[in-house]
């Protein structure tokens, strides 16, 4: 397991340019579009967008000086959606950022000139957004989410940590998660080795949160596993407390489920990628074209284990596993 390794940029070196070549001496005021796969109100998506200002800021682009921001907040509200990806195309920015699959297909089809610069998106060419990886070849790249083979760090910590686990039920919406295969596949490979059931647990709204997770207690030594999605990341605090009442220990990808309860997250750190995702605004601001900018999958990973969830499940969490973690919340 790697230790937040840095995040590399495989196309380009523009981490590394000189502040001072990258500052904007011309005051052309340049738009940019955001549309969130959070709620507004979301504290994870105002951090987010936060730390793409700050790229953006590092980069010599100053919010009313040389840049306008219209962020749009989606949520995983597909109607919502809609409207917004409509709206912020019709502003003509320059460049418009989607965070999440569900955002990056509503707004795809909404242009095919506008440049289009994706952070956190599960399959980028299974879904249709890229040719490849290495050559994207339209108006879309980006940052993906996740190497799919995480899966099986996944039911690896997870068994560590509870070894009683046979039944490991992934928790998904498959409206939001149609890429859900590039990390199902490989996690039902791992399980079967790990002598670990691997169970779906399809929800398609939230009201059917409970009910789900309900029957996935009712199997002695179940688990949940819950996947990297849209729907996931707003349904989160539900899907923590319900793992908290049913008493399921539970894996997830993001660092602010842990933070709520969640037994152990590994991933990567989506602020990241924002800050990344800023590097890339401003290459295609300063002419470059997403067709020639490789999409990159991230090489940084925390893991985070929730000491106090652990002992609420009754479960030990040996000092070397503590140790090598990022972060321990006791």
């Amino acid at each position: 397991m790697r230790r937040r390794d840095f995040i590399t940029l495989v196309g380009g070196t523009a981490a590394a340019w000189p502040l001072t070549a990258r500052a904007q001496q011309s005051g052309e005021m340049r738009r940019v579009g955001l549309l969130m796969g959070y709620s507004e109100g979301d504290p994870e998506g105002q951090a987010n967008l936060a730390a793409f200002r700050q790229g953006l800021q590092k980069l010599g682009w100053i919010e009313g000086r040389n840049i306008r921001i219209d962020t749009r907040w989606g949520g995983a509200d597909p109607d919502k959606a809609r409207i917004f990806a409509k709206e912020l195309v019709g502003m003509k920015p320059d460049v418009i950022v989607p965070n999440t699959n569900l955002m990056t297909a509503i707004l795809q089809p909404e242009t095919h000139t506008i440049p289009i610069v994706f952070v956190f998106v599960g399959d980028p060419v299974g879904s249709g957004y890229v040719a490849s990886l290495a050559r994207p070849g339209g108006n879309i790249t980006g940052f993906s989410a996740l190497d799919p083979a995480i899966g099986g760090k996944w039911l690896e910590l997870l068994k560590e940590i509870a070894p009683r686990v046979n039944r490991a039920a992934y928790l998904f919406n498959p409206a939001t998660t149609p890429y859900r295969d590039i990390y199902v596949n490989p996690l039902k490979v791992a399980a079967a080795s790990l002598g670990l059931e691997a169970i779906a647990a399809p929800v398609l709204d939230g009201s059917e949160l409970e009910s789900v997770v309900a029957a996935q207690a009712n199997e002695p030594n179940s688990s949940l596993i819950v996947m990297p999605d849209g729907f996931m990341n707003v349904h989160r605090a539900e899907i923590i407390a319900l793992s908290a009442r049913y008493r399921l220990p539970t894996v997830c990808a993001w660092h602010f489920f842990a933070e709520l309860g969640c037994l152990l997250s590994y991933g990567s750190e989506q602020r990241d990628h924002f800050q990344l995702a800023a590097t890339y605004v401003d290459r295609i601001l300063k002419g470059e074209k997403p067709a020639d900018l490789p999409v990159q999958a991230p090489t940084k990973f925390e893991l985070v284990i929730n000491l106090k969830t652990a002992k609420a499940l009754g479960l030990d969490v040996s000092r070397q596993l503590q140790q090598i973690a990022d972060e321990v919340i006791e």
